[in-house]
């Protein structure tokens, strides 16, 4: 950790990975990709990017990632994970493909592809009390939905209807849409919030 900033990885396997990167630097953090168990043993915290969560899996266990980012979990690292990065936090998935595997750690259960294929997709404004105003403007494409909250996890914001889209429990914060790629910084300011508190630094003054 280099003064202030603390070190954050982003998951670098498959996904909006660079996203997140701008993201995460802009909000003052070390921020850099993580390819390796070498590289996840250097970070504060960890960003689970949007993508396909199955090639995720797939790869997290091709490149031996798979149980060093269980353990780091299990260790308390702060983690967020973004609409793919929700299917892999989760205990419990809904519509897995033959063999997936999750890193577990939140205490919900989700459902993939939930609102259908790409065509699809679509923006709304969510409340998020937790984030008081204004409205979280949120991107869901291929989106999963928190079916599912156990009693040790946190819903954060909700649709309409009542579906969990947004959930956290101690590190852990689980999206089901992209704050990265509309300019909304705040949950990754609360992340890294909590990666400043476990690493023992301060925020800096811009």
């Amino acid at each position: 950790m280099a003064g202030n900033s603390p070190r954050v990885g982003v998951l670098a396997l498959q996904g909006d990975v660079r996203e997140h990167l701008h993201v995460l630097a802009d909000l003052g953090a070390d921020a850099r990709p993580v390819r390796r168990a070498s590289e996840l043993a250097e970070v504060d915290g960890l960003v689970l990017p949007g993508g396909e969560s199955s090639v995720i899996d797939k790869l997290s266990r091709a490149f031996d990632l798979r149980d060093p980012i269980r353990a780091a979990i299990a260790d308390g690292m702060p983690v967020l994970g973004t609409c793919a990065g929700l299917i892999l936090l989760a205990d419990r998935l809904d519509g897995a493909i033959e063999g997936q595997l999750t890193f577990g750690g939140l205490d919900v259960r989700v459902r993939r592809n939930a609102f259908g294929s790409q065509a699809q997709s679509f923006e709304t404004d969510l409340d998020v009390p937790a984030l008081g105003d204004p409205p979280v403007h949120a991107v869901f494409i291929r989106a999963p939905v928190v079916t599912e909250v156990g009693p040790d996890a946190t819903p954060l914001a909700s649709l309409p209807d009542g579906r969990v889209v947004a959930v956290e429990q101690n590190n852990l914060l689980g999206l089901s849409f992209h704050p990265e790629s509309t300019g909304e910084t705040r949950f990754h300011a609360r992340f890294l919030h909590r990666v400043r508190n476990r690493a023992g630094v301060s925020a800096p003054s811009f």
